[in-house]
Parts: structure tokens; sequence; C-alpha cells
């Protein structure tokens, strides 16, 4: 039987943090995507500008959601089909006339390689309360409503190194760690809280952790 991994989710915000020439990631058709190996292989290249200035965003309107390709449009001097660029020519796109110092033996243009591909951009984010009974501390993150609890464990692993240690339970029910938090009947009230005006921060519903006595899952 093969076991098809899971896609690791990305929140917008973990996306934008990826900004420079040194880490820059972008995010397009609902994908996220490193393209610090495309910046390192054509430093120096002017044509890096367009790519370098959207470094850590959405980049979905370049790009035809049916085609999964550069979106095109028609040049008014010459009436080509050319390829649409808001922000300017960028790697990979043929110059708009014949040119012979462009080489197109790149093999596959960035955007359809998935050897830059990381993981899937986050339809829905939200933020959930996570209070630690032991030491009474709680911490509020954000997560990606597609992710299940052992993937939100994993982010909380940050603020505690033995969150393995601990039973996660919601409304004194345990929580099934291969369920995401809709199907494990925590509801999304984002839409509520902001129709009502109210500090979703301090109305979010709380995850509570029971320490296990046991640290050999840390």
């Amino acid at each position: 039987m093969v076991v098809v991994a899971r896609p690791k989710y990305f929140t917008p915000n973990e996306v934008s943090v990826h900004n420079t020439t040194d880490d820059l990631w972008v995010s397009f058709l609902g994908k996220v995507y490193n393209l610090t190996p495309l910046c390192e292989k054509y430093k120096g290249d002017v044509l890096l500008k367009p790519i370098i200035q959207s470094a850590g965003k959405d980049i979905s309107h370049w790009f035809n959601p049916k085609t999964k390709d550069i979106r095109t449009h028609t040049d008014p001097q010459t009436n080509c089909i050319i390829p649409y660029c808001p922000n300017g020519r960028f790697v990979h796109i043929a110059p708009p006339y014949p040119d012979s110092n462009w080489a197109n033996d790149f093999g596959r243009p960035w955007w359809k390689d998935e050897a830059y591909l990381v993981g899937i951009l986050s339809q829905k984010t939200r933020l959930i309360k996570i209070i630690n009974t032991l030491t009474s501390q709680d911490q509020v993150i954000e997560v990606c409503s597609e992710e299940v609890m052992t993937e939100i464990r994993e982010r909380y692993l940050k603020y505690n190194a033995h969150a393995a240690s601990y039973t996660w339970k919601y409304d004194g029910k345990n929580l099934d760690m291969d369920k995401t938090l809709q199907e494990n009947g925590i509801n999304d009230e984002d839409e509520e809280f902001y129709q009502l005006s109210m500090n979703d921060d301090t109305y979010l519903q709380p995850i509570h952790l029971y320490f296990n006595d046991d640290l050999t899952e840390a």
C-alpha cells in the first residue's frame, strides 16, 4: 500500500517573511514556491527585478488560472500575442522581438517547475487559543484551516517542546489528532466575530492541554 504524503500548508504571513534575494518565496494559484535557487542562478540579471519586487507576495495575477501559464495580451504595435508582465519582463520570458542574446535552453520555465514547489497556500487561516493546564499559560497561534491537529501541534512545538506529551481537548472531549479543527467540531467563527465587531483573540474557543506525565514523546 502506497501512502501519499500530505502537502505542507503555509499561511500568507509565513510566505511574506521570505522576502529577500537570499530567501525568496512567492505564491500563485494556490501554491507556494521557493525561488531562492532561481535567484542564485540568475544573480545580477536585470530580469530578476520583477521577481525580487514580488518577494513574499502572491503573484496569481500574473497567471491564467485556466491554463496555469503566464497571461498574454495583444501587442498594440505588432498585433502579436505576447506574455503579460505587469512589473516588466522577467526570467524565462522571451523578448518581444527576436534577440540573439536570449538563450532558451533553460528547460522548463520556473513557474512550471515543481522543483521550486514547497507547499500549498492556505485558503483560510484561523487563530486558535491553546491553554496549557499544567502551567496555566495560553498562546494564540495562526494555523491553516486545512491542517489536521498533529500538524497544528507541530506549529505549537516552538512554545512547548513537550506538546506531544499532552492530551489535547476541546469542550471536555479528546481531539482526534488526525482530523482538522472543523472536523473536531471547532467551528470557524471569524465571520460572526466580524459581524459583531468582537475581539476574536478574546473570544476564541480554547483548546486545553492536559499533561500526561510522560516526556518520552518530546
